[in-house]
């Protein structure tokens, strides 16, 4: 049993902010039917490459649609025609809740939104993911994850300095604004049960890259100081807490409390740094941070990284630096149940990320994202609709 079991949500979703939002709660027990347009294809994410199962059939063979749905239900309905929408109705009065990512102004032409749906259900919650909002100037405007991280400022706090403006190597935004949705959803639906009606929540791209920008934003506003990059990947005003050189490539080391560089020092042979009143205090090692970084370079080129991880005995904060390939086949990682195997029948297996949310023992039986439209026929019996009903429907060109 999973915190979510017998929770259903409905997700007029696409690409990534949506699904990564609704895969949270899927991950938590919940139902998650994505309720997809038959007239283009569904969730645009199922096109998207460049690598795919060359055994699946092409609605679902996308290695990216698949990493973001896995368990989820598929059901085709064009929601832009009056039957498509009586049927969204009769599938609200058991909901609990319908989340989706659609530009600002589409929920409302839809029909998305609480009041629209709340007299076939008042406690039906209705999640809304927008790139800047479903009101205000900019609500009628598409919007991506790189272009928030743009505006926002993330592209002027990622590189090196004096290289061109840079963005997170990942769809950071995305990520971030599917995680909010998830925990806006769940405690919408704890108000639900309590209170016996929904409403609307709201997420935008927008405001989650301003407010991920967090002590930045708040030194600039209160302080007047505009963050730029510094060399090394380095913290703005912790040192030592930067990429160093070693014997065969680099080792991050974070030393965030004054307790971690007594103990790197004892553990690199060089107790007489932590003895150096030039480097006593974080603002004192912060102000010759040039200084320090070509000695303890020095020190870190006589061992390789894996050396230094040992030598630390996880003491003192550090890491290694690694490409995918080498985060996917981390012993760390392959030995922990970090990644999962989704069995297929008459294919290869697939392999897929855990969740990062655990509940003891009770884990989700994985299975495959759905193909377009999969469940339809099901989920429409369920409400009533006999084969006849089904078939005029399909030939109708609503589902």
């Amino acid at each position: 049993m999973l915190p979510l079991n017998g929770v259903r949500i409905l997700a007029v979703e696409q690409y990534g902010a949506g699904p990564i939002g609704t895969q949270y709660l899927v991950d938590m027990g919940a139902e998650v039917i994505k309720i997809e347009n038959p007239r283009d294809g569904g969730d645009i994410s199922r096109s998207v490459g460049p690598f795919f199962l060359d055994d699946m059939p092409e609605c679902s063979a996308s290695i990216f649609y698949q990493g973001l749905n896995h368990n989820k239900k598929s059901m085709t309905i064009d929601l832009t025609q009056d039957r498509g929408r009586q049927i969204l109705h009769r599938l609200v009065e058991n909901a609990d809740a319908i989340v989706g990512n659609l530009r600002g102004d589409v929920p409302e032409k839809l029909g998305l939104t609480y009041d629209h749906l709340k007299a076939f259900n008042p406690k039906l919650v209705c999640g809304h993911i927008s790139a800047y909002g479903r009101t205000g100037e900019r609500a009628g405007w598409p919007g991506y994850d790189y272009m928030m991280q743009a505006e926002a400022g993330f592209f002027s706090l990622t590189g090196e300095p004096d290289t061109p403006p840079t963005r997170f190597g990942l769809s950071i935004v995305d990520f971030m604004s599917g995680l909010a949705l998830a925990c806006a959803t769940v405690a919408a639906l704890l108000e639900a049960r309590q209170t016996g009606r929904g409403r609307d929540v709201d997420i935008n791209l927008f405001d989650v890259a301003l407010y991920n920008l967090n002590y930045i934003a708040h030194w600039q506003l209160n302080s007047g100081h505009n963050q730029q990059r510094l060399p090394r990947s380095a913290h703005a005003s912790l040192t030592p807490c930067q990429l160093y050189r070693t014997k065969d490539g680099w080792i991050y080391v974070m030393c965030n409390k004054e307790k971690f560089w007594r103990i790197l020092c004892e553990k690199i042979g060089r107790s007489d740094l932590a003895d150096d009143p030039r480097y006593e205090t974080f603002s004192k090692r912060y102000d010759v941070r040039d200084e320090l970084t070509a000695v303890l370079d020095d020190v870190f080129s006589r061992k390789t990284t894996f050396e230094w991880i040992s030598a630390f005995e996880g003491k003192v904060p550090v890491a290694p630096v690694y490409d995918v390939r080498q985060a996917m086949e981390n012993p760390f990682v392959t030995e922990s149940g970090r990644i999962r195997t989704i069995a297929r029948d008459g294919g290869r297996d697939f392999k897929i990320l855990g969740s990062p949310m655990n509940f003891g023992t009770d884990r989700l039986d994985l299975k495959m994202s759905p193909a377009l439209g999969e469940h339809t026929s099901s989920l429409l019996r369920d409400i009533g609709f006999d084969e006849s009903a089904i078939r005029d429907l399909e030939l109708s060109g609503v589902i």
